[in-house]
C-alpha cells in the first residue's frame, strides 16, 4: 500500500520523532506532507523520506486546542487546504494523520477521494488539554471517517472512548525507541562528552517547555535540595514562550541560577540523559505516553514520573521507577532525596527498567504493530 503521512508541525517533538521511525521504514512506498516547514522536514529528508511542505493559512495552524471559538474562526480557510491536499490523497492507498489538526483536514480530504484514513492519536482528549468543542469535533470526525484510531497508550484509548469515541476504533500501539542509541556511560564520562562541567547530583528533565509539562514543579522541588543541579532540555515549541520566561523568572526568584541549566533543544539526548544521576517527568496533566520515560529507562537512569495517564503503564512503582502525585513538589523532592542516598537501589531499579523497556517498547515492536493496522485496513471492506 502507498501511504500518505500528514503532520501539521515542522518542529521535532515526540510525535514527530515517532513518525520519523515509521516513515523511514516505509520510505519506498510513502510520502510525508507537512503543513509547516522546519527541522522535521530536514530530518525526514536526511532519512531518505519524500517530503512536501504544503503551507496552510496561519489562522489554521494557530488554532488553540483549548479554544473552540478560534477553531470556528478558522473554518473559511479549510476549502483552500483541501483543494491543495487532494492530489496527494488521490495517489495514496491509506492516509495516516499524525496530529489532531492533520486529522481534521486529512479526514475531510480522504472522504472526498474515498481513501481510508487512520488517526494516530497522541493526545489525551480531556478537559486538561482540549476545549469541549474541539473534543466533540475530533471525536465526531473519527467516528464518521476513521478506519482506525491508533492510540499511543491505553490511557489515550480510554480517554477517546470516554469523550464519545466508538469502542471499535482504538488500537493501542506503544511508541518504540531504539535501545542501541543509549550507551552505558557513567555520569562523569557523559558530562565530559556533552561539555558539562558539573559535579554533584544532577537531575534531568527532557520535554518541550509547556505549562502542563510542569518544569516549574522541578524548580520548586530543587529549592528543597541544596547542591542538586538540574538540566532542563527542550524548547517552547508551540507559542509557549511566556511559560519559558516564567521558568527563568522562577529560577532567579528561588536563587537557583547556578544550579539550573537551560540547554534548549538538543540532539544528543542519550548522552545528556547519561550525564544525569536521575531523570524526572513532571507533567501536571495526564501524559498520553511519555517518550522520555522510556528513554530514561533505556539510558539506565532512575526515573520519577507523575502518576497519571500513560506514565502508569510504563513504570511499575518501586520496581522500574517511582511515581509521585502530579504537581507535588514536596513528594518529588522527598523521592529525589531518597534516591540521592540510595545508589545501590538506583542501580538495581535502573537495570530492571532497562530490561523491561528493551523488551516492551522497541522500535521493531512498534513497526510490527503498525504493519498489523495497515494490513487490517487493506482487508477492510470499502
Amino acid at each position: 500500500m502507498r501511504l500518505l503521512f500528514l503532520d501539521h508541525a515542522g518542529v521535532l517533538g515526540g510525535a514527530e520523532l515517532s513518525l520519523l521511525d515509521i516513515a523511514r521504514h516505509h520510505r519506498n512506498t510513502s510520502e510525508v506532507v507537512l503543513f509547516s516547514d522546519g527541522p522535521f522536514r530536514t530530518t525526514l529528508e536526511q532519512a531518505g523520506v519524500t517530503v512536501t511542505v504544503l503551507p496552510v493559512p496561519e489562522r489554521l495552524l494557530e488554532v488553540n486546542r483549548a479554544d473552540g471559538w478560534r477553531s470556528l474562526a478558522a473554518l473559511p480557510a479549510i476549502p483552500q487546504v483541501l483543494r491543495a491536499l487532494a492530489p496527494f490523497v488521490r495517489q495514496a492507498d491509506l492516509v495516516h494523520c499524525n496530529s489532531q489538526k492533520a486529522f481534521a483536514l486529512g479526514a475531510l480530504a480522504a472522504s472526498v477521494s474515498r481513501r481510508p484514513v487512520v488517526w494516530h492519536l497522541r493526545d489525551i482528549l480531556t478537559a486538561d488539554h482540549f476545549s469541549a468543542a474541539n473534543r466533540r469535533v475530533a471525536v465526531t470526525l473519527a467516528n464518521t471517517f476513521a478506519t482506525k484510531v491508533i492510540a499511543n497508550s491505553q490511557a489515550t484509548a480510554q480517554a477517546f472512548i470516554d469523550a464519545g469515541g466508538r469502542r471499535d476504533l482504538p488500537v493501542v500501539v506503544y511508541n518504540g525507541i531504539d535501545p542501541d542509541a543509549f550507551e552505558d556511560l557513567t555520569p562523569a564520562t557523559a558530562r565530559q562528552a556533552a561539555g558539562l562541567d558539573l559535579e554533584g547530583f544532577v537531575v534531568g528533565a527532557f520535554s518541550r517547555l509547556a505549562p502542563w509539562k510542569g518544569q516549574h514543579v522541578l524548580l520548586e522541588s530543587l529549592a528543597q535540595l541544596p547542591g542538586t543541579h538540574a538540566l532542563i532540555v527542550g524548547d517552547a515549541l508551540f507559542g509557549e514562550t511566556a511559560y519559558e520566561a516564567r521558568l527563568h523568572a522562577m529560577t532567579r526568584s528561588l536563587d537557583l541560577e547556578r544550579r539550573v541549566h537551560f540547554l534548549g533543544f538538543r540532539r544528543d539526548v542519550p548522552t545528556l540523559m547519561a550525564a544525569c544521576d536521575a531523570i524526572v517527568h513532571t507533567s501536571v496533566a495526564p501524559e498520553p505516553f511519555g517518550r522520555m520515560i522510556v528513554e530514561a529507562q533505556l539510558a539506565r537512569r532512575p526515573i520519577i514520573a507523575t502518576r497519571a495517564g500513560g506514565a502508569v503503564e510504563l513504570i511499575e512503582d518501586g520496581e522500574t521507577g517511582w511515581l509521585v502525585p502530579p504537581g507535588d513538589a514536596g513528594k518529588l523532592a522527598s523521592c529525589l532525596s531518597h534516591m540521592l542516598t540510595a545508589p545501590a537501589e538506583r542501580r538495581a531499579i535502573s537495570q530492571k527498567a532497562r530490561d523491561a523497556a528493551s523488551r516492551l517498547f522497541t522500535r521493531n515492536a512498534m513497526l510490527d504493530a503498525f504493519r498489523d493496522v495497515v494490513e487490517a485496513t487493506r482487508r477492510a471492506p470499502t
